[in-house]
């Protein structure tokens, strides 16, 4: 539990809004995202007045929930995000499903209407809202429980590992209470490796491999160093889910992404493996291709959730236990045997596995820049310590594959629910986040427009190190191309946006139109001496721009 915070004593007696706000403290909290309304304004003031925290506003009740999101996610803590009830709620619906399917914790204390009011004009069945996205429900019982309600939420929220709702209601905020602080702990004891025929069938199978592969999930995020060990004395190359983009990053046997994004070279040696260890991955249908990559091949699953364990793809071979320990007692095991390494890796050339297709040949449409050769160009001039974040679309496939980021943690993935524009306000909670470290966001044209052009302000507001570059191709991309297989007219999906570098500069940042390669060195040279939130229009064709690699 994260009780690193030591605020001053609340008073034995106190109002409900200003306990909820120590209690939220209490928890080592010192962000707290929201949008203010009716029920929850009050809470937000004192926590900024009086706990000594920082309230950061959003301009949707939505993108406070994403910001907290991302928050979670770079620091490895629970987000806390704050809104009022009703249709406050309701914008929530997908930020919170997306938070789910990320598996991502945070708490969202949410206003509920009077109980004294059943026919409030904003009244709704918070609950049923909530349990539609799959995050948790907790009731703020009554102003004498607030502190253990707040904990059970935060409880629930880091062991369950989805947002957890706070379901709080107008009336209870000025009425008086007790308070004494409560926190629960967190017991994060590591899974040991099981002993007996379960062990002894996984190092069998490992063991025997002559071409095997090592892949790494989310949920193994915190193994590198024990996994590179094992891969090492396997002589196996490693990948990661998308998830886990960047976990192996400068290692010679790195093939960065595994399955329908990988490498030309990297998916022939997936295809020609005999054996893949997995460790944390869930083994998506688009990791393996909807199961084409583990055909004719040994499977080995580790993971601490047993609920993980052949969800997608059943193994040959599984362990519920931790990735590390794991890792080295394999090695220990193989070393005790005396099994010789597979030989594998000397057979590969490492210049190869994480090379890309080039880009596609032929013209782009006057006035656009090709969309390949300028990603390329970005990956060379972008900050190297950034985090990345992606938004939805077209576009995105291949900035996953020819963009890098650090690590795991480095990169915010906002496509959990298939949802476009959520990558601003996770831009943000990003940088929130990490505060000293520039943060990139690519987003789309119609992902810009839903969810981006709102935020945009608050960036500059908070004055973040933020660089958006903006893949406009005119059009709803992966409509478009259906419209085309069809040999069907695409013009409802293409549209005629106003300037978005002019839009970004009249909102108080900067914003520089790119139609050339004149206009993209321009662009790559503002990057370095930006003062404020950035955004780079790369316009597109929407003939150029690849198909998602799906």
């Amino acid at each position: 539990m994260y009780d690193d915070a030591q605020p001053a004593q609340a008073p034995a007696k106190t109002h409900v809004h200003q306990a909820i706000a120590q209690a939220v403290r209490d928890h080592g909290i010192d962000r707290l995202f929201g949008l203010m309304g009716d029920a929850n304004l009050f809470i937000a003031d004192h926590f900024a007045r009086a706990c000594g925290g920082r309230f950061i506003p959003a301009a949707h009740e939505g993108s406070s929930v994403l910001m907290a999101l991302a928050w979670a996610h770079v620091t490895g803590r629970v987000g806390v995000a704050t809104i009022t009830h009703g249709p406050a709620l309701t914008n929530c619906v997908t930020a919170l499903t997306e938070g789910v399917r990320g598996q991502i914790p945070m708490v969202l204390m949410a206003g509920d209407t009077p109980v004294s009011n059943p026919r409030h004009l904003q009244g709704i069945n918070q609950r049923e809202v909530v349990a539609a996205t799959g995050a948790g429900f907790e009731q703020l019982r009554s102003p004498d429980t607030v502190a253990r309600d707040v904990a059970r939420a935060m409880y629930r929220a880091q062991v369950e590992r989805r947002p957890v709702v706070l379901n709080m209601p107008a009336d209870f905020m000025w009425q008086e209470a007790r308070y004494e602080r409560h926190v629960l702990s967190v017991f994060e004891t590591r899974s040991y490796v099981p002993e007996g025929d379960a062990l002894d069938q996984a190092l069998g199978m490992v063991a025997s491999a002559r071409r095997p592969v090592i892949l790494a999930g989310s949920g193994a995020s915190g193994a590198r160093a024990q996994i590179l060990r094992l891969a090492e004395r396997l002589e196996a190359p490693v990948a990661t889910t998308l998830k886990a983009k960047g976990l192996f990053r400068g290692h010679p046997y790195d093939m960065d992404i595994f399955g329908t994004l990988s490498t030309p070279a990297a998916y022939d040696v997936i295809a020609k493996s005999d054996c893949i260890l997995c460790f944390g991955a869930g083994l998506h249908d688009f990791t393996t291709d909807r199961g084409k990559l583990t055909e004719g091949k040994r499977l080995v699953q580790v993971d601490t959730d047993p609920r993980a364990i052949g969800r997608s793809v059943h193994p040959d071979a599984a362990l519920v236990a931790d990735a590390g320990l794991t890792a080295d007692n394999f090695v220990h095991w193989l070393d005790e045997a005396e099994i010789p390494a597979s030989g594998f890796t000397p057979e590969l050339d490492p210049q190869t596995l994480r090379a890309h297709a080039p880009a596609p040949k032929g013209a782009v449409a006057e006035g656009c820049i090709k969309y390949v050769p300028a990603l390329e160009r970005l990956e060379q001039a972008l900050p190297q310590d950034r985090i990345l974040v992606s938004d939805g679309g077209r576009f995105m496939t291949e900035v996953w594959c020819r963009i890098s980021a650090p690590g795991p943690r480095s990169f915010v993935n906002t496509a959990n629910f298939g949802s476009i524009g959520l990558g601003m306000p996770e831009a943000i909670g990003a940088a929130i986040a990490a505060p000293d470290r520039p943060v990139v966001l690519f987003s789309g044209d119609g992902g810009f427009m839903m969810g981006g052009l709102t935020e945009f302000n608050t960036a500059v507001r908070l004055k973040q190190d933020l660089i958006v570059i903006l893949c406009n191709d005119s059009a709803y991309g992966a409509e478009h191309i259906q419209f085309l297989d069809r040999q069907m007219d695409p013009a409802l999906t293409e549209f005629d946006w106003p300037c978005f570098a002019d839009v970004a500069t009249s909102l108080g940042g900067r914003g520089v139109l790119v139609r050339s390669e004149a206009d993209l060195q321009k662009a790559l040279a503002a990057i370095e001496v930006r003062d404020r939130p950035l955004l780079i229009e790369l316009r597109l064709d929407p003939h150029d721009v690849p198909r998602m690699r799906m």
